[in-house]
């Protein structure tokens, strides 16, 4: 009897390990890579044919030529920069980053982000959507990739932000290390 016993676990275990295998978790390779660079140069009041960028909105001890005190607390920037396949910033564009960021904290220089990568290339056509907090003293930032059109129909995924290069406060770049985990 005792060996029957034992012969029906190691049976019940057999039919059920695959289940638990199923469920741990899976590395994930994305559908996608792609690596651009956003280049921003917010208006100061001197610069106007060349500024990407521009403050909309402030806080009352603030302006909408300079970016206010305290790590830039409630500032609104929009902006309509170019993006590059190289660091560049004369580079041939092949599209625009187009969306907001709000500085969002007193205590930390850190912001939040909305835009779009808007492609005009013949080697991409549509556009990546983006959104996410961006801490932006932290080397690499994550941010999600929550939706896209044309060639990057419906896509999910992961930017990854570092800062390449800043000029005070006038001039950023950005790299953009996007990973698509769901592509159409």
């Amino acid at each position: 009897m005792e060996h029957k016993m034992v012969i029906a676990i190691h049976f019940i275990f057999l039919l059920f390990a695959p289940l638990s295998l199923a469920s741990l978790p899976s590395k994930r390779v994305p559908c996608k890579h792609l690596v651009f660079y956003f280049h921003d140069i917010i208006y100061n009041g001197r610069n106007f044919k060349n500024s990407t960028s521009a403050i909309v909105g402030s806080p009352s001890w603030g302006n909408k030529i300079k970016l206010s005190g305290l790590n830039h607390f409630g500032d609104v920037v929009v902006f309509d920069d170019p993006i590059t396949l190289d660091n560049n910033l004369r580079s041939a564009p092949v599209g625009r980053a187009q969306g907001l960021y709000i500085y969002d904290k007193k205590e930390v220089f850190t912001s939040w982000l909305a835009f779009s990568f808007v492609f005009n290339s013949t080697r991409h056509r549509g556009s990546i959507n983006f959104a996410g907090a961006d801490p932006l003293m932290q080397k690499t930032r994550d941010i999600s990739v929550i939706g896209g059109t044309g060639d990057f129909f419906m896509s999910r995924g992961l930017a990854t932000l570092s800062t390449d290069a800043f000029e005070g406060e006038v001039y950023f770049r950005l790299r953009v290390d996007i990973k698509l985990y769901e592509c159409w």
